[in-house]
């Protein structure tokens, strides 16, 4: 299953990718960690120290390399410049499981915190002034088109603060989305902008308070989030002290009513099916809004073409 956490800036939603990994890996659950936030920051979340560089290469570098990977031998892809990160895999295509033994996993997943982590990538000197950083999410992308993950298995990615993620389609490629909202008319919304724009498309949103202090702070979210809140954290010395770098024993030091609200997440996301046509349903509408305002004339070629009307991936494509 795949897990989006979104949320204004400061709301804690690096803090909950974070904590949801570490919970998800200590019960012994096959989880990847994806850093699709521009600022970097869930590895150190996960604790690592932040004045080391990570081993692995980020993958806002490597699309290119990624691009080569993914298409395989898909005869409707002719070449890295033809397949862009909208791109839906078809037949032919290099189809991943969670983890394998392949080499994207290999070069771009090292461990941080016993969890299994990938990051987008910083900007460089490179970029200053001419890129966005949709640029850099075009591996997660591209690793979510083509990724056939079953049951029990959990993709956890930390997304941009704010509502940019509805600027591409990668907010269509997740089961779940889980918002995280401080009780502060800023915190709630980002939640508004997230609801509105999701409903059109069927996503579905659940809503996770963040640093409540009381009743007031509760009754101040479902006030305004409804029946979309889903639970609350309380404020957490644990939390604090992991931030600092002064780690408190592992999640079983963790106050006794934020472990159950990570329990109840994941029985959340448990109790949702994937819908596998639906999903691809999404990846190829995208594709071919992307195709059409866009790529079409960037590349000099027709790439609604890229659409194998025979494809749907799911586990009965990796036989």
């Amino acid at each position: 299953m795949r897990i989006a956490f979104v949320g204004k800036g400061g709301s804690g939603k690096t803090t909950l990718s974070a904590l949801f990994s570490r919970h998800l890996a200590r019960s012994g659950a096959p989880v990847l960690a994806v850093d699709g936030d521009i600022n970097q920051h869930l590895a150190e979340a996960l604790g690592h120290d932040g004045e080391k560089a990570l081993s692995a290469p980020p993958l806002g570098a490597h699309v290119a390399a990624i691009k080569d990977f993914l298409r395989g031998t898909n005869p409707r892809i002719t070449s890295r410049e033809a397949m862009i990160k909208t791109t839906p895999p078809g037949r032919g295509s290099r189809l991943l499981r969670l983890l394998g033994d392949d080499e994207l996993h290999a070069r771009h997943v090292r461990r941080v915190g016993g969890v299994p982590l990938m990051v987008t990538g910083e900007f460089d000197e490179s970029d200053l002034g001419v890129a966005c950083y949709h640029s850099k999410l075009g591996g997660v992308e591209l690793y979510l088109n083509h990724l056939v993950d079953g049951p029990g298995e959990y993709v956890v990615v930390d997304m941009t603060a704010g509502a940019d993620a509805f600027a591409s389609g990668l907010f269509t490629r997740f089961d779940l989305t889980f918002l995280v909202a401080e009780p502060t008319r800023k915190g709630v919304s980002v939640y508004r902008q997230y609801r509105d724009h999701a409903r059109e498309f069927g996503i579905r949103i659940a809503v996770i308070g963040n640093k409540v202090t009381g009743e007031d702070d509760l009754l101040f979210l479902k006030e305004h989030v409804g029946d979309d809140l889903l639970t609350h954290l309380v404020q957490s010395p644990w939390v604090r002290a992991a931030e600092q770098g002064r780690y408190e024993g592992d999640l079983e030091s963790l106050e006794p009513h934020n472990r159950h609200a990570l329990s109840l997440l994941r029985e959340t996301v448990d109790a949702h099916l994937r819908d596998w046509p639906a999903l691809h349903r999404h990846a190829v509408e995208f594709h071919l809004r992307n195709a059409r305002s866009w790529a079409n004339e960037a590349t000099g070629l027709d790439l609604t073409s890229q659409v194998d009307p025979d494809f749907v991936p799911g586990p009965a494509s990796l036989l």
